[in-house]
């Protein structure tokens, strides 16, 4: 079925318009901090499937479940250790996203198979509201295609989904622009599956130990399912092959220009633009991982406009919310990286 697919705000009037949407078994693409979701009523297993189809998303890559009060928690899980409660005092609402057993209640359409379910309350007030007037959790991975880069305003969603939802909820730019962090919770500690605007630094403030999976610098293997969204396929990827260069800005500027062709691009620091004589595209400052992640996917979705086939990438430091920036360009990147 094709849709003519609208642009809205979420105003009173289109959130009701939504969540009519939503409770007849549609999808709906919704704002959020983070990135924009593709979003179903996570109860409804025929409604999840749609999500799947509408992406091309591997039918075992979980999805992740939004609430918009804590109460709606209880409903979902099975068990709820009092460490996930002091983490959601501290960082919900939020870009946190805590995994829990599931309760009978979530079918496995929406855990990708698992017997956990993936959790979050979003920071952003009009995707709570549209929950509330849903009366039920809405199952949202990032409204893209599968593998592209995520969307991070209402445009974005319309380029990968126009004639395949009925509504996008325009709620502007997202402020993070990365998906959310991504843990699962034990009593005196933390397992970081996907990092993202809550930063080990932050967890460290409410729990003692934070592990590190390795899916979250190093590819997770095909046989191996994937305990959250965002570790197992290549993901938000331009059309162009991009390769990551780990080095100096003179390092860097020295191997692009030595490679130097037509469709070469480079993806840079704010600033470096004139250290290469290829078309550069800024994705943030050098010392400032939060900005960094707010332009990544745009400036990745840039790339394909303007014709890039191969982009070299500047290699941002892995801590704080830079940590969340290497992890999403190391799969944007299929892990080719070149250390000079």
């Amino acid at each position: 079925m094709e849709f003519d697919t609208s642009i809205v705000p979420p105003s009173p009037q289109q959130l009701e318009r939504a969540a009519a949407l939503l409770k007849s078994g549609e999808i709906v693409g919704i704002p959020t901090e983070t990135v924009y979701g593709l979003a179903a009523n996570a109860y409804d297993p025929e409604a999840i499937k749609k999500i799947f189809l509408a992406k091309g998303r591997p039918q075992d890559n979980p999805l992740i479940v939004h609430i918009d009060i804590l109460e709606r928690l209880n409903e979902l899980v099975s068990e709820l250790p009092k460490t996930a409660l002091r983490l959601a005092d501290a960082f919900w609402p939020g870009p946190l996203t805590m995994i829990f057993p599931k309760s009978e209640k979530v079918p496995y359409e929406t855990t990708g198979g698992l017997d956990t379910v993936a959790v979050r309350m979003p920071a952003l007030p009009a995707a709570r509201e549209l929950i509330s007037v849903c009366g039920f959790p809405l199952a949202a991975p990032s409204a893209n295609l599968s593998g592209r880069p995520s969307p991070t305003c209402a445009a974005h969603v319309y380029h990968d989904m126009k004639g395949k939802i009925p509504l996008i909820l325009d709620g502007g730019e997202c402020e993070v622009g990365v998906e959310s962090t991504v843990i699962s919770v034990h009593p005196d500690q933390v397992h970081l599956l996907r990092p993202g605007g809550v930063t080990v630094e932050m967890l460290h403030s409410i729990v003692p130990t934070v592990e590190i999976d390795d899916g979250v610098l190093h590819r997770v293997s095909d046989n191996v399912k994937a305990a959250s969204p965002g570790m197992k396929y290549k993901h938000y990827s331009p059309k162009a092959d991009v390769i990551i260069l780990d080095g100096s800005l003179e390092q860097f500027s020295a191997y692009v220009n030595e490679h130097a062709a037509d469709g070469v691009f480079a993806l840079v620091f704010t600033g470096e633009e004139q250290a290469v004589s290829v078309p550069a595209l800024p994705y943030g400052r050098i010392d400032d991982g939060a900005a960094q992640a707010h332009g990544l996917f745009s400036t990745l979705r840039e790339l394909d406009e303007r014709g890039a086939k191969i982009v070299f990438a500047r290699c941002p430091v892995k801590k704080g919310v830079g940590l969340a920036v290497y992890n999403r360009l190391i799969r944007a990147a299929g892990f080719q990286v070149i250390s000079l």
